[in-house]
C-alpha cells in the first residue's frame, strides 16, 4: 500500500465516523443525551444483562466515566441494574421500556444511514469494510465483538 492510499483510508474513517454520528446528534440532543449515553444504550440493547465490567471492556472508557453515564441513565429510568446471576457482586444492566424505545429510535437513524451506504457500495465492498474493521481490532477483542447480539439477546 502506498502512503497516499493509507492516508485516504484514514480520512474516510475520520469523516465517515463523524458523518454517522452527526446523523443522530439532533435526536440525542432532543433527549438530552450525549454520544456516550447512546453507546451504553446501544450495547446494553445488543446484550441485555451485560455487566458493568463487560461494558467497560467494550467501550474502553474509565470506570468513573461509565459510572456517571450509568447513573444518569438509571436516574432517567432508561436502564436498570441488578446483581448478577453468576456473581452477585457484578451489576447486570438492562434497558427499561423507555430506554428500549429511545435506543430503537436512534438506532433506526443509524441503520438507515448504514443501509444507504451499504447499498451504494455493494456487497463485496461491505464484506471488505467488515474485514478491514475487524483487522483494526486487537486480536483479543475480535471474539467479543463477534459474539455481540448472540448472547442473552
Amino acid at each position: 500500500m502506498r502512503e497516499a492510499e493509507v492516508r485516504r483510508g484514514i480520512e474516510y474513517l475520520f469523516f465517515g465516523h463523524a458523518a454517522l454520528w452527526r446523523t443522530i446528534d439532533a435526536r440525542l440532543a432532543e433527549n438530552s443525551l450525549g454520544r456516550a449515553h447512546y453507546r451504553a444504550l446501544y450495547f446494553i440493547a445488543r446484550a441485555p444483562g451485560l455487566t458493568i465490567s463487560d461494558l467497560l471492556a467494550l467501550l474502553g472508557i474509565t470506570k468513573q466515566s461509565l459510572g456517571r453515564v450509568v447513573k444518569e441513565l438509571e436516574a432517567r429510568d432508561l436502564l436498570t441494574t441488578r446483581p448478577g446471576n453468576r456473581d452477585r457482586r457484578q451489576k447486570e444492566l438492562r434497558l427499561t421500556s423507555a430506554g428500549r424505545q429511545i435506543e430503537g429510535a436512534i438506532f433506526t437513524l443509524l441503520r438507515d444511514a448504514m443501509s444507504r451506504a451499504y447499498t451504494h457500495a455493494g456487497q463485496a465492498a461491505v464484506t471488505g469494510f467488515w474485514q478491514v474493521n475487524e483487522a483494526l481490532l486487537p486480536p483479543g477483542d475480535r471474539g467479543r465483538v463477534a459474539r455481540l447480539g448472540r448472547e442473552g439477546g
